[in-house]
């Protein structure tokens, strides 16, 4: 028996990266002295990006 993970749909998957990814960079910057209102824009801002992003090129094709 093969044991594989569920289908996971490709807005998931770009939500998930984009929360990750904006998280990350929200905290890198508020450690690296940025305001806290600007890292929050540019949270938000990496998020919108990001999630576009990985929602239009990170599809499989092969599939």
């Amino acid at each position: 028996m093969h044991l594989r993970l569920p289908a996971i749909e490709p807005g998931v998957k770009a939500f998930f990266w984009a929360f990750v990814l904006s998280l990350y960079l929200w905290g890198f910057l508020l450690a690296v002295g940025v305001d806290k209102g600007t890292s929050t824009v540019l949270g938000f801002i990496s998020f919108g990006a990001i999630f576009l992003y990985v929602r239009v090129c990170g599809e499989d094709e092969g599939r």
